[in-house]
């Protein structure tokens, strides 16, 4: 994200191009629970460790012959300190938004398996292709939401809209009955987590320009944090509500948390520049 970020400076040229590049993210998505449950049932479970090993091996050698940086070293301005970004209320909002999003994909893909296989009559390769419908939805949000966000009414409010569709449909996972209807809310999810994803990665660059000096790594660094965060409180926190208190109950927290949280993307509308990197005008 950072490299498209300072490759592409302006704001509606980089929103396209990290909806883009969001491509590759949901392509591993919609492949990697409905290739996993299928090779797992018909061909044992060690088959897609080894593809997924094979694979990884040949993406690290196309990285290092595609992105072999250049000899040449040039004097690189200086960057904002991570501190100083993770004080900024902005930046805190936006990560937020991305970390609790994540968290409804996390805690879905931890709990619902096993929740399925308690109530309903599946079998083991259903239980990764009910996350296709989830997959796809989110490839169409990431390539929409990237571009449209910016002509429409504004980036800030596609996130909070995508928050609140993902809260939503994340409660009523809980009153599911068949796979049916499991299917038409991973729709939902997809896209609701599309749409946020897609329109905050950029805002995050855009908030740097605005606000800081525009050098990008440390911002993306945290946004891959708040995404680290949720993968891992997700599956933390799934187990033991669940246990405790039940599927239903679980679906009801996360998706409120989301619905909660929605209304502060409102602050990302508009946002001012800070006074040091205001300006000085003549005069007075």
């Amino acid at each position: 994200m950072s490299m498209l970020a300072d490759v592409f400076k302006d704001d509606q040229e980089r929103g396209r191009a990290m909806g883009i590049s969001y491509t590759g993210l949901a392509l591993g998505l919609i492949v990697g629970a409905p290739f996993g449950s299928v090779m797992y049932q018909f061909l044992g479970k060690m088959a897609p460790f080894l593809v997924l090993a094979a694979v990884a091996v040949l993406g690290g050698g196309l990285h290092f012959l595609i992105f072999q940086p250049s000899r040449v070293q040039t004097e690189m301005e200086k960057g904002t300190p991570l501190l100083t970004l993770l004080k900024d209320p902005y930046i805190l909002i936006a990560a937020g938004a991305i970390c609790f999003t994540t968290l409804v994909i996390a805690t879905i893909e931890a709990a619902l398996p096993v929740w399925m296989m308690k109530t309903m009559c599946v079998s083991k390769w259903q239980l990764g292709v009910v996350f296709l419908p989830d997959s796809l939805s989110y490839l169409i949000a990431s390539n929409i939401c990237g571009h449209l966000s910016h002509k429409l009414s504004g980036r800030w409010l596609c996130a909070c809209i995508g928050m609140i569709l993902a809260g939503i449909t994340t409660i009523s996972f809980g009153f599911s009955k068949t796979i049916y209807h499991l299917i038409v809310l991973n729709v939902f999810v997809g896209f609701s987590v599309g749409t946020v994803d897609s329109s905050v990665m950029p805002l995050m660059g855009y908030l740097v320009d605005l606000r800081y000096v525009p050098v990008y790594g440390t911002v993306y660094a945290i946004a891959d944090v708040a995404v680290c965060i949720g993968f891992c409180v997700g599956p933390a926190i799934a187990g033991p509500i669940v246990a405790s208190i039940g599927f239903p109950w679980l679906m009801a927290i996360i998706g409120t948390v989301n619905i909660i949280f929605a209304p502060l993307c409102i602050f990302l509308h508009n946002p001012p520049q800070r006074e040091e990197h205001l300006p000085i005008s003549k005069g007075n």
